[in-house]
């Protein structure tokens, strides 16, 4: 039976799983090295820079990576991040300062990642939440877009921050260049038609191979379209990192690291089939701090997993980081002997492909998704978008990771509370609520069930939660369900305490009930299971139902609580 190269279940000999690995490595390769070179414009560096990128990094990850697939170069969230971390260590743009501090940058993002894993921080890759990297990967989206567009149009201004770059750029579009507007406009027509008609095809390479023969045939240079200009050929110089440099790049070091972990780790993940071997988190540290330090001796960018040249390996059948061997190889080729012909290429021409391969960080679709479940999700997103517009892309990263911090503290600060019913006619125990309106309680007995770890962070409002349905429901006896806290903390604890005195002394009596080891040892070393004895601490709910409504039949249903 013939197996598709795809198909998840197929089984290839060696010669044939090579052979998919070597065309899916070219075909990666003609996706792969335009958008590297494009990415490196963004940054503010030469092309040739991006086929650095897409050298060493790629293949120390392929020699030391968990991933069986994932691509890694740079990004365009990597390289908007390095571009504006490099502007202000380098305002002049002075070219032999750039050189060294984007080795010192990558060399920093390397060892950050090589000394988390030494710390075993490798869960630091969940520290943003996905609504909030939505908006942060929005933001940054619009950025780029609007980075890219007086290359478009064949203007000049002079960058500040977004809005006022935005407003720049409206003032000068009477100044556009029509036929830098044209190759630009012929650009966006190959990449999007050939991406429509043909998914995951090589539209990049087409892309940039017609943009230099327009070039060479009709002179664009000399018409006023900028081109790339020369490009050193051959294999990059080794570049050794200023170590004064460290206290200036260091920030912005750190929050490129924490970027390049996490798109590493989603796209590792998101190509991950059930037979491959998992992901090992600090195994993706160490393979990409060690491939962003092989690369800043060779001068590369700060670089990390693709998902997009990810996906085209795993498209056209690779199965293993042969493919990526292969994209080097084509990277090492492209940087010996085509360098000469790519100084014609219009910047106009990677100014589309940037544009169409960043445009997809905009997810309106992913918004919409996050408020139809959450509206206060919906909101983090929307406040991490306007973080990186308002703040710069550098700042941006620690507003998104400040909203996620705040967002995760809203969480745990205000857990659910609910009422506990029982299903009339039925032994089933669960939250009263309008959808349920027959739901059976117990007269002067409450069950009230707090959801998530009690620490001091939430202790005052759960507390005060029970209260207010304690004042509602006036009950003799509140059955604690714990079955849903697998946390008790020491603030909490003796919230507890408190509470239990206080409503012993008002006429009711605590029971507890679903209490999992920890928290019943925690309670145990506190002296309140001493306090409340056996009688008022029971297995689960229904137990506590059943006890109840024995003590009120032997009581003739005038129910004592000091009695029991």
């Amino acid at each position: 039976m013939n197996q598709h190269p795809s198909d998840p279940n197929a089984s290839p000999s060696g010669s044939t799983a090579l052979r998919f690995d070597v065309v899916a490595g070219l075909t990666a390769a003609a996706v792969v090295l335009p958008k590297a070179m494009a990415y490196a414009t963004v940054a503010g560096l030469p092309v040739a820079v991006g086929l650095y990128t897409a050298f060493i990094p790629m293949i120390v990850y392929a020699l030391l990576g968990s991933s069986q697939v994932l691509s890694v170069s740079s990004t365009t969230t990597l390289a908007i991040l390095a571009g504006t971390q490099l502007g202000l260590a380098v305002p002049d743009g002075d070219p032999a300062k750039l050189v060294t501090a984007t080795a010192t940058l990558t060399a920093l993002v390397g060892v950050m990642l090589v000394l988390a894993r030494l710390l075993r921080l490798g869960f630091v890759a969940n520290f943003i939440s996905a609504p909030v990297l939505t908006g942060f990967k929005a933001g940054i989206g619009l950025v780029i877009v609007l980075d890219q567009v007086p290359k478009l149009l064949g203007i000049h201004i002079t960058k500040e921050e977004f809005f006022l770059d935005l407003v720049s750029v409206m003032q000068h579009i009477p100044a556009t260049s029509l036929l830098t507007l044209a190759v630009a406009a012929a650009t966006f027509a190959v990449l999007l038609g050939m991406e429509r008609l043909w998914p995951h095809s090589p539209a990049p390479l087409i892309a940039v191979g017609g943009g230099i023969a327009a070039a060479w045939f009709f002179g664009l240079e000399a018409l006023g379209v900028s081109t790339v200009g020369l490009i050193p050929p051959g294999f990059p110089s080794l570049t050794i990192p200023d170590l004064a440099l460290i206290e200036q790049l260091l920030p912005g070091a750190l929050g490129i690291a924490l970027m390049s972990f996490t798109e590493t780790i989603a796209a590792g993940r998101a190509f991950a089939r059930p037979d491959d071997p998992p992901i090992d988190a600090n195994r993706e540290l160490v393979a990409t701090g060690a491939g962003n330090l092989g690369g800043a001796l060779l001068g590369a960018m700060p670089a990390g997993g693709g998902t997009s040249q990810t996906a085209v390996v795993r498209a056209v059948g690779g199965r293993s980081q042969k493919a990526s061997l292969v994209t080097a190889g084509t990277a090492v080729a492209t940087m010996l002997l085509l360098a000469p012909v790519l100084s014609l290429l219009p910047h106009a021409t990677l100014a589309a492909i940037v544009i169409v391969y960043s445009v997809g960080l905009i997810q309106p679709g992913e918004f919409r998704a996050i408020r139809n479940v959450r509206t206060m999700e919906f909101r983090w997103a929307l406040v991490a978008c306007a973080g990186v517009l308002v703040f710069g892309t550098l700042k941006g990263i620690v507003v998104a990771i400040i909203v996620s911090m705040i967002d995760l503290a809203s969480q745990t600060a205000h857990p659910r509370v609910h009422v506990i019913g029982r299903k009339r006619g039925a032994d089933v125990l669960r939250p009263l609520s309008a959808d349920h309106p027959d739901d059976e309680t117990f007269e002067g007995l409450l069950i009230v069930r707090p959801e998530g770890p009690l620490f001091f962070l939430n202790a005052q409002y759960v507390a005060d939660q029970i209260r207010a349905r304690v004042a509602q429901h006036k009950p003799r006896v509140i059955v604690l369900d714990m079955s849903r806290v697998f946390d008790l903390e020491y603030s909490a604890l003796q919230a507890l305490k408190e509470g239990e005195k206080r409503w012993t002394e008002s006429g009711a009596l605590i029971w507890l009930v679903g209490l999992n080891p920890g928290v019943l040892e925690m309670v145990r070393n506190a002296g309140l299971a001493g306090r409340l004895g056996r009688e008022r601490m029971l297995y689960n709910a229904r137990e506590a139902i059943e006890r109840y409504q024995a003590l009120q039949a032997t009581a003739g249903g005038t129910m004592n609580p000091a009695a029991s």
